[in-house]
Order: C-alpha cells, then sequence, then structure tokens
C-alpha cells in the first residue's frame, strides 16, 4: 500500500490519492523533479541520503520546506516501518511543493541477481539528463508498458548508436584492454546515479580500471560482462540486450564481485536520516 503526504511548514497532509504504483502518484502530481530510494536498518538509514536531498533541491529556487525538516518528517513517517524496509519517493514541484510517498520495499527475487536479467534497447531520451523530472515518467510509461507485458526487466537508452543509461538505471560494461579488465559507463548525458557513484569508488577500491566511455551498440558482442544499478535494487546482472547474449549469458565473476561488495558494505556506509 502506498501512502503519500504533502509536506508543508505547518503540517504534514495525508493525500488519498487512486494510485498503486509511485509512478501513478507522481503522474497525479504537478510536475517536478524527485527521487526515488529504499531503506536499510528498519527504515533508519539511506545510502546517499544527502545527494538525493541535492538532486532534489538544486532546481527549484524557493523551496516550502527545508531539508532538515524535510528529513524529521521522513524519519516521523517511517516509523511503521522499523520492522521492515521501505521505498521511498521525494517529489518536488516548480512552484517548491514538497510531496513523500512511501511503500513497502518489495525486493526482487534472488534469482534475479543470480541468473541475469534481459533488456533492450530504446531510443527514449530525457530532456534534461542531469535532471531527474517527473515529466519523464509520463513520456516513458508506454515504453514501461511494453517492458511489464513482454517480460523485460529494463530499457537502455540509445543516442547515436551508443547506450548512455537504463530508464531506471545506470548502465555498466565490463570489457579487457591489454588484458586488463575495467568498467565501463558513460559519464555525459546521463543521471549521475547515487548507487552508480558507489559502484565506481568500490570498482577503484578493489583496482579495477574505470572507462568513461558509452558503450556502442557495435561493441554489444565483444563485452564480456554488464550490469545497471539503481538504489532500489542495487547491482542486477544483465545477460541479454536485445538478442546479443553477453559473456556466456550469466552473471560475469567482476559483476558477482561488485554485487557482493556492494551488498556488503551498504548498510555501513548508508546515512543516518
Amino acid at each position: 500500500m502506498i501512502q503519500t503526504w504533502q509536506i508543508t511548514p505547518t503540517e504534514t497532509r495525508k493525500l488519498e490519492l487512486d494510485a498503486s504504483t509511485l509512478d501513478e502518484v507522481t503522474q497525479r502530481l504537478p510536475e517536478g523533479y524527485y527521487s526515488t530510494f529504499r531503506t536499510f536498518d528498519g527504515g533508519t538509514r539511506v545510502l546517499g541520503l544527502s545527494s538525493h536531498l541535492q538532486r532534489l533541491y538544486k532546481p527549484v529556487a524557493t523551496p516550502e520546506v527545508d531539508e532538515l525538516f524535510l528529513r524529521r518528517q521522513l524519519s516521523a513517517l517511517l516509523e511503521p516501518y522499523r520492522h521492515g524496509e521501505a521505498r521511498v519517493r521525494t517529489i518536488m514541484t516548480k512552484e517548491g511543493q514538497v510531496y513523500l510517498s512511501i511503500a513497502p520495499l518489495s525486493l526482487l527475487p534472488r534469482e534475479v541477481y543470480e541468473n541475469g536479467v534481459r533488456v533492450e534497447t530504446t531510443e527514449l531520451q530525457r530532456k534534461h539528463p542531469r535532471l531527474k523530472s517527473t515529466s519523464f515518467i509520463g513520456r516513458s510509461d508506454s515504453e514501461r508498458k511494453h517492458l511489464a507485458k513482454e517480460g523485460i526487466f529494463e530499457a537502455l537508452l540509445v543516442k547515436d548508436g551508443e547506450i548512455l543509461e537504463g530508464m531506471t538505471s545506470n548502465f555498466f560494461y565490463v570489457g579487457k584492454g591489454d588484458n586488463v579488465p575495467y568498467i565501463g559507463t558513460a559519464r555525459d548525458g546521463i543521471l549521475l546515479g547515487i548507487t552508480r557513484e558507489t559502484i565506481l569508488d568500490i570498482g577503484r577500491g578493489r583496482g579495477l580500471m574505470v572507462k568513461y566511455q558509452p558503450l556502442k551498440l557495435s561493441q554489444l558482442e565483444a563485452i564480456h560482462e554488464a550490469f545497471i544499478t539503481s538504489s532500489s535494487r542495487g547491482v542486477v546482472p544483465v545477460v541479454q540486450v536485445d538478442e546479443v547474449t553477453i559473456g556466456q549469458g550469466s552473471p560475469g565473476p567482476i559483476t558477482k564481485e561488485l554485487l557482493a561488495a556492494y551488498e556488503a558494505h551498504v548498510l555501513e556506509i548508508a546515512e543516518k536520516i
């Protein structure tokens, strides 16, 4: 069950919205900007919460409430989730109104991480890649419905023959240069995800080289591994893009290493709300 509130300086007002998903909630609210994340440690911690909120506040000149106030309200509203976890969406309209939507966290089946997922490419684009605009949710609605109908996990946004990012995630690939493995990802024309930055830090800490270069569609058959990252799902191995099988058709060793490291350390690096 999704619950939604408008946060104002004088009250936290619960809204009654006819919506069964966070995307449906978002489309029923005024246009603006949003960020989505999951909680850890019984609803008390969030990975990169400061970055999530900075991304929310930066485009708006006059927010109705400040970040500290929003944190306090979020912490109070998450009290019922102390024995579980939640998925949260924060929304700020262009006029500075603030909304919070909270739903119980539904984790992906373990088989998704063990076996990997199938994704497809699309020409869909964000108008302003650095801004997480709610208008993109409406424009991508038909693509989301298509993915659900076909049982495809995610869509990858392609521009000029290059894979930039996922529709709701960041995209990584693993290649080898001079027999030395590296992880590659786009840096320009994408939303700079919080989990993406965490994985880059983990990768560097394990001695992996990072190549900031989008993958060309023509190079798909040459890469060894691929995966996507997002705040709610962590690291998800990709084993097929369109009709191309990635590597051996199963999660590769570097993807598995990064996934294990992320899951082992995410709680200790997550911020207290």
